[in-house]
C-alpha cells in the first residue's frame, strides 16, 4: 500500500469540497487527530520525532513530513494562545500503555465561570491584539506549495455552552437574557476578529468553523436561539474567508435538519463536516444535501472502533 504513494495537491481538496466538480481522488481531512495517534504514528513507522519540540523550527518539518507521508493535503496551525478560561473537570486516565494521558479532562457542563453580569465584567477575556503567529509565520515561509493550513474559528455555541456551562446557559436563556446577549456580542466580536487577522496568511487556505451545535436526535438548544445567536458570528467568519478568496468549512455535530437550510443559504457554508449513522448514513446524506454542500465525512467513527477488518473493508469499498 505504501508504495503507491499519494501527494499532497490542496487545489485538488479545494475542488473535492465544491458541489458540482469531480474530485481526482479520495481526499483525507480531519478536523484533528489525537496527539497520542500522531506519536504512534511516528515511532511506528520510523519518521521525524520531533513532532511536538519546542523549537518550531525542528517541529515544523516533522509536522510537515507526517502529513506528508499519511497522505494529507494540509493540516491545522494557529496561534496556541488563544483560548478562553473554563471550568474543567478531570479524572484518572482509564487507558494504559502508551496510549495514557495520565487524566482525562472535559469542561464542566454545569455552572460555568460566567453566571451574573459581574462574572462578565471580571472574566479575562482573549485579546486578539496579543495572538502569537510563530507557528503560522514558519510555515508562511516554509510549507510546501502543494500543502495548505486549516485554522478553527466561531465557537461561538461552544463557548457559550462552556464558560457559562450548558446547564447555566440554559437558564440564563430566560432568567438572564441581557447576559446571555452580552456574551452573545462579546463571543462574535472576538471570533470575527481572529478570523480577520488569521485570514491575513496565505497559506491558511481555508477557514474552519468549528462549533458543536447538536446531539443525535436535534439541537443542543432552539433552532431559533441558534438562529439569532449563532449563526451570524458563522455568517460574518464565511463572508470573511470568501472575501479573502477562501472556502469556509464547518464543524458541527449532531442532527441539524432544522438549521440547514439556513447554514446553507443564509451562512453559505462551502462545506460541513461530521456525520454519524445513528443519525443518517452518509450514502442518504450525499443524496439529500451533496448538491448544495460540500460534505466532509466517510466512515463513521463508532462503526470503525467496533467493526472487524472485513466490515471495514467492505464498507470502504
Amino acid at each position: 500500500m505504501f508504495e503507491n504513494r499519494i501527494g499532497p495537491n490542496w487545489q485538488g481538496l479545494r475542488d473535492a469540497l465544491t458541489p458540482g466538480k469531480k474530485a481526482g481522488r479520495v481526499h483525507f481531512l480531519e478536523l484533528f487527530r489525537d496527539g497520542e495517534t500522531d506519536v504512534a504514528l511516528v515511532k511506528h513507522f520510523g519518521l521525524d520525532p520531533a513532532i511536538n519540540d519546542k523549537d518550531i523550527r525542528k517541529r515544523g518539518p516533522a509536522r510537515i513530513a507526517l502529513e506528508r507521508f499519511l497522505g494529507y493535503d494540509g493540516f491545522r496551525c494557529q496561534p496556541a494562545n488563544w483560548n478562553y478560561p473554563r471550568k474543567g473537570l478531570s479524572t484518572a486516565d482509564s487507558v494504559a500503555g502508551a496510549q495514557t494521558r495520565g487524566t482525562r479532562g472535559w469542561v464542566d457542563e454545569g455552572l460555568g465561570m460566567i453566571q451574573t453580569m459581574e462574572d462578565f465584567e471580571k472574566y479575562p477575556w482573549p485579546d486578539p491584539a496579543k495572538l502569537d503567529y510563530t507557528d503560522l509565520e514558519w510555515y508562511e515561509k516554509n510549507l510546501p506549495d502543494d500543502m495548505a493550513l486549516y485554522s478553527l474559528t466561531a465557537h461561538q455555541l461552544e463557548e457559550l455552552c462552556w464558560i457559562m456551562g450548558y446547564e447555566g446557559l440554559c437558564m440564563a436563556m430566560y432568567d438572564q437574557p441581557e447576559l446571555v446577549k452580552a456574551m452573545v456580542e462579546r463571543i462574535q466580536t472576538l471570533e470575527t476578529e481572529f478570523t480577520r487577522r488569521i485570514a491575513q496568511f496565505s497559506r491558511v487556505r481555508f477557514i474552519w468553523g468549528s462549533d458543536d451545535m447538536g446531539f443525535k436526535t436535534g439541537t443542543m438548544v432552539q433552532a431559533d436561539f441558534i438562529r439569532k445567536n449563532v449563526l451570524p458570528c458563522h455568517r460574518k467568519c464565511a463572508e470573511i474567508a470568501h472575501a479573502a478568496g477562501r472556502q469556509y468549512l464547518l464543524h458541527a455535530c449532531g442532527k441539524l435538519d432544522e438549521i440547514m437550510p439556513d447554514i446553507i443559504n443564509t451562512v453559505k457554508v462551502d462545506a460541513k463536516h461530521s456525520f454519524e449513522d445513528v443519525i443518517r448514513p452518509m450514502p442518504e446524506t450525499k443524496k439529500l444535501w451533496g448538491r448544495k454542500i460540500g460534505l466532509i465525512g466517510g466512515i463513521d467513527v463508532d462503526f470503525l472502533c467496533r467493526a472487524d477488518e472485513a466490515g471495514i473493508r467492505q464498507r470502504v469499498r
